[in-house]
């Protein structure tokens, strides 16, 4: 096996594994998840809300995740550690989930962007843009998108991987709609001059 092809299979794993992860630990408040592989073992850090349910009585539904990795993915000697996440609102994928449950019992779009973003700062972001993308409106009207971005957020180069990303989607009865979150986390440092004071638009601290 080339070392190319190895990787590429080794991504999908990982790929696979986080999703199933996501979907087993979802009660949980599930966030994230750090994956690494050595010779002798795969660590796995899970980042949820509520790490009670994410280990169980006993520690009964982590032991049984535990199982169903070595056994459904082949990770070798799987070791998983539960962090909790200390804010939420500087969660990318918790974020995104609660814009889809507001969207799917059909709260106002950009109302729940504006005070959604206004949050993210207040508890300390440098940065963070919405996207919503798909049917925003009642039956019949055309697709489009929201887009909304308050601080910091770099684009390319460098600084673009401290950004934190996370993608979902909703489904109100008008149909899909696409959610992109993004958070410049609180202490980033980026390069070049000081960075500005962020401020808040007044139609988002009215909100």
């Amino acid at each position: 096996m080339t070392v190319e092809r190895k990787f590429i299979e080794d991504a999908v794993v990982k790929l696979n594994m986080s999703k199933y992860l996501a979907k087993e630990l979802s009660r949980a408040g599930f966030s994230g998840v750090d994956i690494q592989k050595t010779p002798v073992l795969t660590r796995i850090t899970v980042y949820v809300m509520f790490p009670g349910r994410a280990i169980g009585p006993g520690g009964k539904t982590i032991n049984e995740i535990t199982e169903n990795i070595k056994n459904r993915f082949g990770a070798q000697n799987p070791q998983i550690s539960v962090v909790e996440v200390q804010n939420k609102m500087l969660e990318p994928m918790l974020v995104a989930k609660d814009l889809a449950e507001k969207l799917e019992r059909n709260m106002n779009p950009r109302r729940i962007i504006q005070f959604t973003i206004k949050s993210i700062i207040l508890n300390g972001a440098l940065g963070a843009e919405i996207i919503l993308s798909g049917k925003l409106a009642a039956k019949g009207a055309r697709a489009k998108t929201i887009r909304k971005l308050v601080g910091h957020m770099p684009k390319s180069g460098d600084p673009v991987k401290y950004v934190r990303e996370a993608k979902v989607a909703a489904y109100p009865k008008y149909g899909a709609i696409g959610i992109k979150v993004r958070i410049l986390p609180a202490g980033t440092i980026l390069p070049g001059s000081a960075m500005k004071v962020i401020e808040i638009p007044k139609e988002i601290m009215n909100s």
